[in-house]
């Protein structure tokens, strides 16, 4: 079987003003980690790839099953292991990432709710043991270049979905130079239905996070402002600052 680069790429840190940021060989940040704080989440983007808590009764979330495609520095699997008290499955093509997650990024070990997967996220998300199990999908699958995602298309999507529970989410980061955001939302919009996609403004860098329900929902306007209130009292996350830069893809 032919190799994938993607799973022998360099990996390496810098630091500067008290943050720890990965790198794929390049100066591309593949993520971060703010060392007096290493369970948090220091980036605005990936902060908006929590934004399914709007959709989930802050009660049930400890003990669901949380899945990201792309380990990067561990912030979304740390916060969802140790923040939210999820069990978490991690999939990372490259185990040199793993291996500095643990050494550097403050990853905890592997036990009997934290998994990192070592392989393909297209092939792995197919296995049947994970086929309608996933109640938070966080998708960030980038190459060193961080040009385009790597996996990105509406065959792509469908597998996602057929991860999730029924009330279960998918949030995408879609960045890069090469990407095209229109297409890529057409794409999950194909996979989901565009009544179920939601998306976010563009962060100041660029990065454009979407949302897709496996059964769609429209929770009124003081449902959701109700339940960011609840997401920053118990979580420390801006998710009344979601509501002013985020919306349904169809009315």
């Amino acid at each position: 079987m032919k190799r994938d680069p993607l799973a022998s790429l360099e990996v390496n840190l810098s630091e500067a003003d008290g943050i720890r940021y990965l790198h794929l060989g390049t100066e591309w940040v593949q993520g971060s980690m703010r060392i007096a704080a290493p369970f948090d989440i220091d980036l605005e983007y990936v902060q908006r790839m929590m934004a399914w808590l709007l959709f989930m009764p802050p009660d049930s979330v400890a003990g669901r099953h949380a899945m990201q495609l792309g380990l990067g520095a561990g912030a979304i699997t740390k916060f969802c292991y140790k923040k939210l008290r999820m069990t978490c499955t991690a999939v990372e093509i490259n185990p040199r990432v793993a291996d500095v997650c643990r050494a550097w990024l403050r990853l905890p070990p592997e036990d009997e709710r934290l998994r990192v997967v070592i392989g393909d996220a297209a092939r792995e998300i197919r296995q049947p043991e994970w086929l309608g199990t996933v109640d938070a999908l966080q998708v960030d699958l980038y190459d060193h270049e961080a040009a385009a995602p790597v996996l990105d298309s509406p065959d792509f999507y469908a597998d996602c979905r057929h991860l999730l529970t029924e009330d279960g989410c998918m949030t995408v980061n879609l960045f890069g130079r090469s990407a095209s955001f229109e297409r890529s939302v057409e794409s999950i919009a194909s996979a989901f239905g565009a009544r179920a996609v939601w998306q976010f403004k563009p962060t100041r860098e660029g990065n454009a996070v979407v949302l897709a329900q496996r059964t769609p929902s429209r929770p009124k306007r003081a449902d959701l402002q109700a339940r960011a209130d609840e997401v920053e009292a118990r979580w420390g996350l801006p998710a009344q600052k979601w509501l002013k830069v985020f919306k349904a893809l169809e009315k």
